[in-house]
Order: C-alpha cells, then structure tokens, then sequence
C-alpha cells in the first residue's frame, strides 16, 4: 500500500471518527444541559456528563487530525493553503478543548451545589450559566476555525482534482452554507441548534461522510496526486504558478 492510499485511508477515518464523536457527545450533553434545572440533573448524571465531554474531546483531537493527516498530500499542491487548513483545524480543537473543560467544570459545580442543599441562590445559577455560556461559545467560534480550515482544503481539492470535482465543490457550498449559519448564531439572527442552522449544516455534514467513505474506498486520484519535484514545491513555497 502506498503512502498516499494510507493517509487518504487515516482521513477517512478522522472524518468518521469526528462526526461520530460530535453527534455522541451532543445526544449524551444536550438532554441534561438543556435543562432548565440542570445543575441537579448534571450531579444525578455525572458519568452520562463526563461521557459527553470525554467524545467531545475525541472529536476535537480527530478534527486536528484530520488536517495534519492530509497536509503531506495538500503541501503537493499548494502549500499555503495545506498549512493554514492545518492552523484552523488546530485551533478548532483548542476551542472545543476549551469547552470540555468548562462542561467538567459543571459537573464539580453541580455536586456543591447538591452538597449545599440545592439553594434558591443565584450564585450557583449564575456561575453555572457562565460555564454554560463557556462551552457554547467556545464551541461556536470552533464550528467557525471548522469552516475556515475546511474551506482551504475543500480548495485544494477542487484545484488538484485529487478527488472527484462535484465531491470538491459539493464541500465548498457546503462549507459556505455553514458559515452562513454559524454567523447567524454569532448575530443572533439564529439560534444555537435551531432548524435553520441544522439545515444549513445538513449538506456539509453529508458531504464529509460521502468524502470520507470514498477516501477509505477509493483514495486520491493517483494522476492528479503525482508527486512534485522539490524545486516545484519551492515555487509553490514562494506563491509562484510558473
């Protein structure tokens, strides 16, 4: 097996890895954080909790992933682009790490506040909802480094053709689309999870599991993958076409 049949298997992989774990940690967290009295709810499902936020994690390692996995193929044929995808999708995971982190510390908040009786005071509501506020804007502008990185790469795809064009250009609209819903939550307009920003992300999120199931399936195009001389990918270093 060649190198590059290997890493278009490794992607394949990330992809289905991430979105699984995303879709995971949303049905384990959203239930009890939705929740109006979700502070004992948290204490009363602490393992449920610590779930969600541990797939939360594996899906922010396996987005990071997903970029630096490609990044040897996409340097071929355009540096810059591979690198920034790779910056990105970093800082996506960053983000989403950031988020477990205020989700884990709920769940240390929730049992004070169980220990303490579950008081009408508003200062366990309050700093709750600004964990709370933590996580999802953390995730938020994570969703956000996702679309950016992903646009870069789904560029370099359609430049390349190292995979099929309508597969290429079907993650470019879908991208675009998602950030469209994403800036709309940013505003306001919209909000978290609503139909609206489900819908937008309906195509992207299609389109990398159709992407990733051809990369295990079928790889890169061989043709269009062939390898550069050093000298080319210096041009290509320095922003030169010729």
């Amino acid at each position: 097996m060649t190198s590059s049949r290997m890493t278009a298997r490794v992607a394949g992989v990330l992809f289905i890895t991430a979105t699984a774990a995303s879709l995971i940690s949303t049905s384990l967290l959203n239930p009890i954080l939705g929740k109006s009295a979700y502070l004992g709810d948290v204490s009363a499902n602490q393992d449920q909790v610590i779930a969600g936020a541990l797939f939360l994690l594996v899906g922010a390692f396996a987005s990071a992933g997903i970029a630096i996995s490609l990044y040897p193929i996409l340097r071929r044929h355009n540096p810059g682009l591979a690198l920034g995808a790779v910056g990105f999708r970093i800082m996506e995971a960053v983000l989403y790490a950031g988020g477990v982190v205020g989700v884990l510390l709920l769940v240390t908040l929730s049992q004070d506040f169980v220990k303490a009786g579950a008081p009408a005071s508003s200062y366990f509501q309050t700093l709750g909802s600004q964990l709370l506020a933590v996580r999802d804007e953390t995730n938020l502008v994570g969703i956000l480094a996702f679309y950016l990185g992903a646009f870069l790469y789904y560029c370099v795809f359609l430049r390349s053709g190292i995979i099929p064009r309508w597969l290429s250009g079907w993650g470019v609209v879908g991208v675009i689309l998602g950030a469209v819903a994403g800036l709309f939550v940013v505003f306001r307009v919209i909000t978290t999870l609503s139909t609206v920003q489900v819908l937008l992300n309906i195509p992207i999120g299609v389109n990398e599991i159709v992407l990733a199931v051809w990369l295990i399936v079928r790889g890169f195009d061989a043709s269009a993958d062939a390898p550069r001389s050093a000298q080319q990918i210096g041009r290509l270093d320095r922003g030169e076409s010729h």
